[in-house]
């Protein structure tokens, strides 16, 4: 047998597991279409409605079963799947189907999830993708449920293991004991997956996505899993076990360490006070971010409110929703982003025909500005959730300053036309933009006198300003945060934001990354928010500098004329001051 056998995924939740496999069956359930005398419709129907019951008793008694009590705080996800087993999307197109097409129930719910996948594979924003796996985590349990097969309960499972299955729902997770489950690995999955979500949330090591991991493992194998870099050992080597257990020791440690800078400021040696908040799609995130000491939220993505529905969510679906995150983040704000949708279709009511290049079309502000009536009931719902604690309003991909205007004069009728109905509301809201195109930061100073603050995506920005799609495998080794064009427009919109006496704040992917912390401190940023994990590991690098540091190797990198070197030269420093934090992974490269 190879022994070393590395494999490369997703780190879906940080940690060291090492253990044996236990391997559990949880291939997608495949069924056969078949056709139905006129006089078995009926039935199938019937036996639709109970397969749906006792789908809904299964997750019921899931939650009874919740002890844990971080496990607990994230109960909505299993009541997200009651409800898509109350969609109307779901349950009257297949029994529409059964009717119509005269096939069995099996065959009429695999068509209607079919559909339901086509919707969810085109949409670009990796958040929004993965909501499909609870779509098929409902699905498949359905249709087990229909042909009477049984799976095991991970509950069950008695000796301490590392699970590995083709994927894992939710109600699986759940029922996770950390003190005999210490890791799992699963064929399918990615980061934003509800799954991996709780596995965060419960400390359990994870890599997913790891495409055929099911085909090349056995039962009781020796399995390696690192969930901060993605990498996974099947029957390690004695030398890489060492190395490995080292490791594991290391990071516990340092896991430890990190929770002491939870409830601290992120403040730098010479007093200088930096705002950490973070980024959010869901209620249940919350809790984690306040575990993490978020001083609220930077960024909430209102998208997912809008996804599987045959209609736009209600005014007053969207208060509840905003409420719930407001009232649970006080005292802190929660910044909330209007909707962003781009070239995808996510409700019936939102049909954007198909468009030869959609990231730069009908999206985002420009999609709202267009569809008014959609983008006051937006508004206005979040005006009334301002009622319950601090919100402030985000608009996203400006690059005018007519488009503010035009925002602006919307959000002032909207206050009137509240104020008259006698609606409670932040008169005083705050209200901000996204910098994510070249444009607006060439502009930053005429925008910065329109609003209270500004928020840079990097993410777009680098993409915009380099043409770079970092999803394309072809050119994305191009999407360069340290190239010298993306350092430039960074420093000219903080500058351009601190002339205008606003604050400065950054959402992209760069702020969760602890090898930029000196570069975005260099370069003046007030406010950084990011996902939830990240905030201790850069809380503690920023309480052990001095901001003239930063601001000097800031300095250094603007003389370096391309990305690489200014990589070298950052990755030198960060190495000689956080060695523990940046040195070399073991067990060979990780690509």
């Amino acid at each position: 047998m190879l022994q070393d056998v590395f494999l490369v995924g997703i780190g879906a939740s940080p940690g060291i597991a090492i253990g044996s496999a236990y391997v559990v069956d949880r291939r997608r359930m495949s069924a056969v279409e078949r056709t139905l005398e006129p006089h078995e419709l009926e039935e199938e129907v019937r036996l639709f409605h109970a397969a749906l019951q006792h789908s809904r008793e299964q997750l019921e008694d899931v939650k009874k079963r919740v002890a844990d009590p971080h496990i607990a705080e994230h109960l909505h996800i299993i009541d997200t799947h009651l409800l898509i087993l109350k969609d109307p999307m779901l349950v009257d197109e297949t029994v529409a189907t059964i009717r119509r097409e005269k096939i069995n129930a099996e065959g009429a719910l695999m068509r209607t999830l079919k559909g339901f996948r086509a919707v969810f594979d085109v949409i670009d924003d990796e958040y929004l993708r993965e909501r499909r796996s609870d779509v098929d985590s409902v699905g498949d349990r359905i249709l087990r449920n229909l042909v009477g097969v049984s799976q095991q309960s991970l509950a069950d499972i008695e000796r301490k293991s590392v699970v590995v299955a083709h994927d894992l729902s939710p109600a699986d997770t759940m029922q996770m004991d950390k003190s005999r489950i210490i890791g799992f690995i699963t064929d399918l999955g990615g980061r934003t997956s509800h799954t991996t979500i709780l596995a965060r949330s419960l400390g359990i090591p994870a890599v997913v996505g790891l495409e055929s991991v099911t085909s090349q493992i056995r039962e009781r194998m020796p399995v390696i899993i690192d969930g901060c870099t993605g990498t996974v050992v099947l029957n390690p080597s004695p030398d890489t076990f060492r190395e490995y257990l080292d490791k594991k020791q290391f990071y516990e440690y340092q896991a430890e360490e990190l929770t002491y800078f939870r409830g601290l400021d992120a403040v730098t040696l010479d007093g200088h006070n930096i705002i950490l908040r973070s980024n959010i799609e869901i209620a249940e995130e919350v809790p984690i971010a306040l575990r993490e000491g978020a001083q609220g939220v930077g960024l909430f993505r209102t998208e997912f409110l809008y996804m599987k529905r045959k209609c736009v969510p209600s005014e007053d679906e969207q208060v509840e929703a905003y409420r719930e995150i407001i009232e649970s983040m006080a005292p802190h704000p929660v910044t909330i982003r209007t909707l962003d949708v781009g070239g995808d279709k996510l409700v019936s009511d939102i049909d954007l025909s198909d468009e030869a290049n959609p990231a730069m079309g009908l999206r985002a502000i420009r999609f709202s500005l267009k569809e008014k009536i959609l983008f006051k009931v937006q508004l206005r719902a979040i005006l009334r959730a301002s009622a319950h604690g601090k919100a402030r309003i985000l608009f996203p991909m400006i690059t005018g300053v007519a488009e503010i205007k035009s925002c602006k004069n919307l959000l002032n009728e909207v206050k009137r036309e509240l104020a008259e109905e006698g609606h409670a509301f932040d008169a005083d809201i705050e209200i901000g933009i996204m910098i994510e195109t070249p444009a607006a930061a060439l502009v930053t100073e005429l925008l910065a006198r329109e609003v209270d603050f500004l928020s840079v995506g990097t993410n777009d920005l680098i993409q915009y300003c380099l043409a770079v799609d970092r999803g394309n495998e072809h050119v994305a080794y191009l999407y360069e945060p340290l190239h010298p064009a993306v350092l430039r427009a960074l420093r000219m919109i903080c500058r351009a934001a601190q002339q205008a006496g606003v604050m400065v704040g950054i959402c992209g992917e760069m702020a969760a990354d602890p090898l930029y912390t000196l570069v975005l401190l260099g370069l003046g940023f007030d406010e950084w928010s990011m996902n939830a994990p990240f905030i201790s590991q850069v809380k503690r690098i920023i309480r052990q500098v001095y901001r003239p540091e930063a601001e000097q190797l800031v300095a250094e990198l603007f003389e370096l004329g391309s990305a690489p070197e200014a990589a070298r030269r950052l990755a030198g420093e960060m190495n000689r001051r956080f060695p523990s934090l940046f040195g070399k992974p073991i067990g060979g490269p990780v690509e």
